[in-house]
């Protein structure tokens, strides 16, 4: 007869053990680096009509032009800048797309995915559904259908993924590693790459920022470019001096119809210009390549 569940047990996801920072290995990244930074760009593409989405006003009607425009400008205007802007810095870029992308605007993601040193990463169909949402079979699908259309998009299967939303089901983890997922940048706990355990196997966290994520901080929170700037070069300078001490890893996160307006993208330039001049001793690298040196 089994034991009843104590009242003051709290529940667990099972996924990973604790471990605090200094536990670390002191390994190094390649030549000796000890901070990784990438730079993701996520391609989103919604249903038309759909509430689902970033809005910068609430006050819209039900049928939303005004939000749906507004994030529409970043696959028409704004991830051609920032593209530009990329390649004019030499950043290799993270690019975590939508599947959509692939159906709406292709000549977006080939322009992202010609950059030098680009990584596709799956981000579910739409940023008009939240996987947690669906069924186990349903999810189970979704999944497995981004892998084959990114596959078969780019001649090689992809191995990282962000959900729309970081929304997760319990079977989330399992599913990925199941159809051929190695890392995830859904859980947002540490500054360093986390093994997962999963029904199938090691799923691989890579750190992906929630607040150093124009999203968050700009339209729900309001703050102004310069303050997400200020935040930017702050992670940084703490991070790199951290890393002296164990390697760390630093993602900035960022949406082409937020900083893809040219008034915050000439602020953006500026402070990721002012970064990369102090990145000597600094791994600058996408999330894939971080998950294939961590193994």
């Amino acid at each position: 007869m089994s034991m009843p569940q104590p009242m003051w047990e709290i529940a667990s996801h099972q996924r990973y053990r604790y471990s605090a920072i200094d536990e670390a290995p002191l390994t190094t990244w390649p030549q000796g680096k000890s901070l990784a930074l990438y730079v993701a760009m996520n391609l989103e593409h919604f249903s038309f009509g759909c509430p689902e989405g970033a809005r910068l006003s609430q006050a819209a009607n039900q049928l939303d032009i005004l939000n749906y425009s507004w994030r529409d400008y970043g696959n028409r205007v704004g991830g051609w800048y920032l593209a530009d802007m990329f390649e004019e810095l030499a950043i290799p870029p993270a690019v975590i797309a939508n599947t959509s992308i692939i159906d709406y605007c292709p000549a977006l993601l080939k322009r992202w995915m010609d950059l030098p040193g680009s990584e596709l990463i799956a981000h579910g169909h739409t940023n008009s559904q939240r996987q947690g949402d669906l069924s186990q079979q349903d999810e189970s699908a979704l999944i497995a259908y981004c892998q084959t259309r990114l596959t078969e998009w780019q001649g090689k299967p992809v191995s990282g993924w962000l959900s729309p939303w970081i929304s997760e089901s319990q079977h989330t983890p399992d599913l990925l590693r199941q159809n051929g997922f190695s890392y995830s940048l859904n859980w947002a706990h540490d500054d360093r790459p986390v093994p997962m355990e999963t029904q199938h196997g090691a799923l691989l966290s890579v750190p992906y920022p929630q607040e150093i994520n124009d999203i968050p901080t700009i339209i729900p929170n309001g703050a102004d470019i310069e303050t997400f700037c200020r935040m930017i070069e702050g992670q940084f300078a703490e991070l790199k001096r951290r890393s002296q001490q164990r390697p760390q890893v630093m993602g900035i996160a960022l949406h082409p119809y937020i900083v893809g307006q040219p008034f915050r993208l000439h602020v953006l330039r500026q402070t990721l210009n002012k970064l990369l001049h102090q990145c000597d001793d600094v791994w600058l690298t996408t999330p894939g390549e971080i998950a294939s040196y961590s193994r």
